[in-house]
């Protein structure tokens, strides 16, 4: 079975590594390693819902211990975007898994580019958010989708978020974290981030956004989104970016001093 092929084309956050993906003779095959590269450190997990800041604060964490990031909602909202760029409905299970079985994804940095093309900025329109959510809750996307973010948490040290990382796809990760805030504060700042892109909505119209797209995280059958048993909750909507990192970092340095591992 062909499916997403993904492929990490900055060398220099991916070192040791053949950054190459592809479907040979039916095999998906994500990356090929070097021998040389050592065994994974630390795996850092960060849920939440929609606007809690979980996507801005796991990239600067990430820069900050030098750990590999990965944006685990930039992939569903590409299959989204897929799956509203061939006209079908994302609530269709067949649909969804068809545009993942011959979607191409890859990484440069912080772009994402869709069978070829850098879709980084479409795919933060409000329908591709609506659509994405629908397109989580698909067995089929989700299966290979938790299978190749596995992969890369074989790579290396690793700050990846997204609704179920902590609970699902690295339930042993050695540190996890769930962000959450109230509706009024994510509603605030993701209409903020859409009008630094250009996107006008009203405020009503977010929170509405808001609060179905939570509805359906947290009521989906397969793989909701919730905190992990032992998740670290960290209630963001008073604090600024740098007080949440802070909390963040004091809570992995006592992670690793209990582990014996250096920071």
């Amino acid at each position: 079975m062909r499916w997403i092929s993904v492929c990490f084309r900055n060398r220099e956050a991916w070192p040791g590594f053949e950054l190459a993906a592809g479907d040979l003779q039916g095999q998906f095959v994500v990356i090929q390693h070097h021998s040389d590269l050592r065994v994974p450190k630390m795996i850092i997990t960060i849920d939440g819902p929609a606007g809690s800041g979980k996507s801005t604060i796991s990239r600067m964490l990430a820069s900050r211990l030098g750990f590999r990031f990965l944006d685990t909602g930039a992939m569903y909202r590409a299959i989204a975007l897929a799956v509203l760029q061939a006209g079908n409905n994302p609530n269709e299970e067949a649909a969804n898994a068809a545009a993942a079985a011959v979607a191409e994804l890859k990484f440069d940095g912080d772009s994402l580019f869709l069978n070829g093309r850098d879709v980084s900025q479409e795919i933060r329109a409000p329908r591709v958010s609506e659509a994405a959510s629908l397109v989580a809750a698909s067995p089929a996307v989700r299966d290979r989708m938790v299978e190749l973010q596995r992969a890369v948490g074989d790579t290396g040290s690793l700050v990846t978020e997204g609704r179920d990382q902590g609970t699902v796809v690295f339930p042993l990760a050695e540190c996890k974290f769930f962000l959450t805030a109230s509706v009024t504060a994510r509603a605030n700042r993701r209409l903020l981030d859409l009008q630094e892109r250009g996107i006008s909505q009203s405020l009503e119209e977010v929170r509405q956004q808001i609060e179905e797209r939570d509805q359906r995280d947290e009521q989906r059958e397969l793989a909701p989104m919730k905190p992990a048993a032992d998740a670290i909750i960290v209630e963001t909507s008073l604090l600024t970016i740098e007080q949440v990192l802070e909390q963040m970092l004091e809570q992995i340095r006592r992670r690793k001093a209990e582990s014996g591992t250096d920071t």
